[in-house]
């Protein structure tokens, strides 16, 4: 489920380009917390989102924000996120989306520690067999889903070597397409 923050109408913006003031209509940030999202950010930065969010740096949020916008907005808006705003977002990001809660303490501390890429997170999907369209689910709600997967221990589904490429051909199609504006 995407998150909606307001950035109210502003009129007086500096152009240093132009050398004059701009106003700035009222922006409706459309957020989606993915693994798409997650997967653009580690492509720009080259660094593991999780578990390092305590250590970014406004900077590295503010691409973050950027990285989860679904809607087409103007650059100069995140400029004007305010730190309830922040606030907000980061209360979204860390929601756990589901009823779901996990009581493994077989090993919820390495858990808690380990680094987890886009990539371990796709691998995770393809190995139990995960649609594609997950990519789209609140990033905590899809790794709520895998370490189920991974509890329950079962059902691990192998695929083959033409399941798989069907399956990376299906992820690079749909991102071609650019169902999602970003």
């Amino acid at each position: 489920m995407p998150k909606t923050i307001i950035i109210p109408a502003n009129d007086d913006l500096w152009d240093a380009e132009n050398n004059r003031f701009v106003s700035m209509k009222e922006q409706k940030l459309v957020l989606e917390h993915s693994l798409i999202s997650l997967s653009k950010w580690e492509q720009i930065t080259k660094k593991p989102f999780i578990p390092n969010t305590e250590s970014l740096t406004t900077e590295e949020w503010l691409l973050y924000v950027k990285c989860m916008t679904l809607n087409n907005v103007n650059e100069m808006v995140y400029n004007f996120i305010t730190v309830d705003m922040f606030k907000e977002i980061i209360a979204y990001i860390n929601d756990p989306m589901t009823a779901t809660t996990i009581n493994d303490t077989r090993g919820n501390a390495r858990r808690r520690s380990e680094i987890i890429t886009s990539e371990i997170l796709y691998h995770s999907m393809i190995s139990y067999g995960i649609p594609v369209e997950f990519e789209k689910w609140h990033l905590n709600r899809l790794i709520t889903l895998i370490s189920i997967f991974s509890i329950k221990g079962g059902n691990q589904k192998k695929m083959s070597q033409s399941e798989a490429a069907m399956y990376q051909r299906s992820i690079n199609e749909s991102r071609r397409k650019g169902k999602r504006k970003h």
